[in-house]
C-alpha cells in the first residue's frame, strides 16, 4: 500500500465510528489502556499483541462495530509504518555499521584520550550523546557499558560518577531526538516539522543531559558506592579488527543526518526565495529519508575497517534483524492512535480540555508519564500519548507542535522501575541491588523527564 493510498484511507475514517458520549468514550480509553497494561505487566505479553488487543477492546467498549475498529487499527498501523518504518530501518543499519566497524570505539577512545580527572564525566556524557544519535538505547548500553567499567576501574573513578553521565546521554537521545522510534512516531502523529523538532530537541537536550548526567552523578556517587563488577567487562567489538575508521570521518558520518535535517529547517526559516528553488533543494537533501540514506550509503565505516562487500551486506542484514519487534510495536501504537481518533476520543479531549486551565503541553507530559509508569515502556508511552493528544496540535504553530512532541518524549522517560526492561539491564550491568538501581537510574530518568518537561514549558512561553 502506498503512502498516498494510506492517507486516502485514513481520510475516509475521519468521521467517528461510534456515537458514544464522553462518559462512554472515557471509560473506553481507560479500558483500552488497562488491557494494554495488564497484558504487558501481568501476562508478560509482547507489546505488539497487547496494543493490538487493547485497540480492539477500546473500540468494543466505545460501541464501535468490530469491522470498523479493525479497519481503523490496520489503517493506523499501515500509515505509521509507512511514515517511520524506513527511517527506523536506516537508523538501525547506521548504528550496526558504527558498532561493528569500530567507529564507535574510535570516537570513544579519541575523546577519552583527551579527558582526564574531573573532565571524565563530561567526556562520558559527550561520548554517549554522540554515539546515542544513531543507536537504539539498548544497543548503546551494550556498546558503552564495557567502556564505562574499564574507565572506572583503570582510573579508580566512582562507578556512578562515570556510569550516570553515559546513561543520561543515551536516555535523552532516545526520548527526545529523531531518528529514534519514539520521537519519529510522535512527529508523525501530531504532524510536526521534523527539522524544527530536532533543533528544539537539541536545545532542550543539552541542559537536560548536563543536569541529569555529570551534575547528578556527584549525588549518585555519594548515595551508591559499589565496586566495578569485573564479570561484566566484555571484549569490545573492534578488538578483533586490524584497523578501524578514523575519528573525523566517523564523527562526520554520525552527524551528517542531523546537519542535513537542521539545514532544511534553517533554510525554511531564513531564506526568502520567491521561486522556492533553494527550499526545494533542501526539502530533498534535508528529508529524513535522504539524510539517513546518505549517511548509510557513504563508505566511511565499512571500507576503512577492511570490510568486504559481503561483510558490509551481512552487517546491514544483522542490523535489520533486531528491529522487527520495534517496528511492530511502533505500528501497533499507530493503530491504537488511529482507533482513538476514529472513535472520537481526540475530539473528546479537545472538548474537555477547553474547560481546563491545564496547558496542552503539560497535559501531554502527564499522559505520557501515566502510561510510562503503568507499562514501563517509553515507546508505548510515546505512541499512546501521541495518539491521545494529536488533535490538540491542529491549531498549534510549527514550534508549538514540535514542543508537543518533546513534552510527550520527556514524559515517556519518567521514573523507570521494575516493569521496564531498561531497569533490569542497568541493574545487572552495574551489579546493583533493586534499591540502588532506583536511587540512581530511576531518579536519573525522573530528573531527565522533569527538567526536559520544564524546559519545554519555558520555551513555549518565549517562542
Amino acid at each position: 500500500m502506498t503512502r498516498l493510498s494510506v492517507e486516502m484511507l485514513a481520510a475516509d475514517t475521519v468521521e467517528p465510528i461510534t456515537s458514544a458520549g464522553h462518559a462512554q468514550l472515557g471509560i473506553a480509553v481507560l479500558a483500552g489502556i488497562a488491557v494494554i497494561v495488564l497484558l504487558i505487566t501481568t501476562f508478560k505479553l509482547h507489546a505488539f499483541l497487547a496494543l493490538t488487543i487493547g485497540s480492539l477492546a477500546l473500540g468494543a467498549v466505545a460501541g464501535a462495530p468490530l469491522d470498523k475498529a479493525i479497519t481503523s487499527f490496520t489503517t493506523g498501523l499501515g500509515s505509521t509504518v509507512a511514515g517511520v518504518g524506513v527511517l527506523i530501518a536506516l537508523g538501525a543499519i547506521l548504528g550496526k555499521l558504527l558498532a561493528d566497524s569500530g567507529g564507535a570505539d574510535q570516537i570513544v577512545d579519541t575523546i577519552l584520550a583527551r579527558a582526564k580527572g574531573r573532565a571524565m564525566p563530561w567526556a562520558m556524557v559527550l561520548i554517549a550523546s554522540v554515539i546515542g544519535l544513531p543507536l537504539f538505547f539498548e544497543v548503546g548500553i551494550v556498546l558503552l557499558i564495557p567502556v564505562v567499567l574499564m574507565v572506572a576501574k583503570r582510573g579508580n573513578y566512582s562507578l556512578m560518577r562515570i556510569g550516570i553521565p553515559a546513561l543520561a546521554g543515551l536516555s535523552v537521545m532516545h526520548g527526545l531526538i529523531p531518528p529514534h522510534p519514539g520521537p519519529l512516531v510522535a512527529i508523525d502523529a501530531v504532524k510536526a516539522n521534523l527539522g524544527v523538532t530536532l533543533a528544539l530537541g537539541v536545545l532542550v537536550a543539552v541542559p537536560t543531559v548536563v543536569i541529569a548526567g555529570p551534575l547528578f552523578s556527584k549525588v549518585a556517587a555519594r548515595w551508591v558506592d559499589v565496586p566495578v563488577p569485573d564479570r561484566m567487562i566484555q571484549p569490545r567489538p573492534s578488538e578483533e579488527l586490524q584497523r578501524r575508521p578514523g575519528f573525523g570521518p566517523t564523527l562526520a558520518t554520525v552527524l551528517l543526518p542531523v546537519v542535513l535535517m537542521l539545514s532544511k529547517a534553517l533554510v525554511d526559516i531564513v531564506v526568502d526565495d520567491p521561486a522556492k528553488t533553494v527550499q526545494r533543494v533542501f526539502d530533498v537533501i534535508g528529508s529524513p529519508l535522504i539524510a539517513l540514506l546518505a549517511a548509510v550509503g557513504i563508505f566511511t565505516l565499512g571500507r576503512p575497517a577492511g570490510f568486504s562487500k559481503q561483510r558490509i551486506s551481512q552487517t546491514v542484514e544483522k542490523g535489520l534483524m533486531p528491529i522487527a519487534g520495534i517496528l511492530l510495536i511502533v505500528g501497533a501504537g499507530g493503530g491504537f492512535k488511529q482507533t482513538l481518533i476514529d472513535c472520537g476520543v481526540g475530539q473528546m479531549i479537545l472538548d474537555i480540555s477547553k474547560d481546563w486551565s491545564i496547558p496542552a503541553l503539560l497535559l501531554a507530559w502527564l499522559i505520557a508519564v501515566a502510561i510510562r509508569l503503568a507499562t514501563g515502556s517509553a515507546t508505548v508511552a510515546t505512541v499512546s500519548a501521541a495518539g491521545l493528544v494529536a488533535p490538540l496540535a491542529a491549531d498549534m504553530s510549527t514550534t508549538h507542535a514540535a514542543l508537543l512532541v518533546l513534552a510527550i518524549g520527556a514524559g515517556s522517560l519518567f521514573f523507570s522501575h521494575v516493569n521496564d526492561a531498561g531497569f533490569w539491564l542497568v541493574k545487572e550491568y552495574f551489579g546493583l541491588s533493586v534499591g540502588q538501581t532506583i536511587k540512581t537510574w530511576s531518579v536519573m530518568e525522573t530528573i531527565i523527564s522533569v527538567v526536559a518537561g520544564g524546559l519545554v514549558l519555558l520555551l513555549s512561553l518565549v517562542i
